[in-house]
């Protein structure tokens, strides 16, 4: 996909947008030491930071797909089941960050989802370091991005309205807008300080912000309350997902 030229934030070292589409378009012109940041806040950065944590090689690729349970065991990983399934077995994980909160014994496991998922498995071959970041992370994945010299473009996943266009998602935007904050405004497109502005108008109460917003009601109505909890947990993590060949890993300690 090509930009047109008035579309482009190529003129910028920080650069922000939405989705599949808004990602490709950032990273068309990757050079060496570029890095793209993929922000999907419920559910899937915020799952895959929490297990980093626990030393967990964690594989992204796209949701519903019929050879994933294949994928899975040709790398010797779990395959996540969808979160509303429930726990199909001992030592099941899912696409709930909660999931992950007691789990043992895994190395590997592969993480579905339909948004961030997705588009960290697209963006595998694009010559770009690829992050996973959310707001448990992301002044984390802030210092490390201040250590590299190249352009970041930062993408919030979104979600799907029903017949699968984009639905642009608060909380991914206040997600991208942390990272951002934690990065400055130097050479930043204004794209970029409109997902900084909207991170610090609920910063002081990212709990009640991430409670009341569509997808937040949505998971504490399907009784995922907790995965908002663990959501909410702004910095508390120093991990830094990083996609190394096929699967993302903690260069946090690195």
């Amino acid at each position: 996909m090509t930009a047109h030229p008035e579309h482009s934030q190529a003129a910028y070292r920080l650069r922000f947008d939405w989705g599949p589409a808004g990602a490709r378009m950032l990273v068309e012109d990757a050079a060496p030491g570029d890095a793209a940041v993929v922000v999907d806040v419920f559910s899937f950065t915020t799952t895959l930071s929490v297990a980093v944590e626990r030393g967990i090689e964690v594989y992204p690729y796209p949701w519903a797909s019929a050879d994933a349970r294949a994928y899975a065991a040709d790398r010797d990983a779990i395959l996540a089941h969808a979160r509303r399934a429930g726990p199909a077995e001992a030592g099941a994980v899912s696409l709930s960050p909660a999931s992950f909160d007691d789990v043992s014994g895994v190395d590997r496991v592969v993480l579905p989802s339909p948004n961030g998922s997705a588009i960290s498995f697209a963006l595998r071959d694009a010559g770009v370091a690829l992050l996973g970041a959310c707001l448990r992370n992301a002044a984390a994945v802030g210092r490390w991005l201040r250590a590299t010299s190249g352009r970041v473009s930062v993408i919030a996943a979104g979600e799907r309205w029903p017949d699968g266009s984009l639905r642009p998602a608060a909380e991914d935007l206040w997600g991208a807008g942390a990272v951002l904050y934690s990065l400055g405004t130097a050479g930043a497109s204004p794209e970029c300080g409109v997902a900084v502005a909207a991170y610090l108008a609920v910063r002081d109460d990212l709990g009640t912000a991430l409670a009341d917003c569509a997808s937040g009601r949505e998971l504490i109505a399907g009784g995922f309350g907790r995965d908002v909890q663990i959501t909410a947990a702004c910095d508390v993590s120093d991990a830094v997902p990083v996609l190394r060949g096929e699967a993302f890993v903690d260069v946090g300690s690195s």
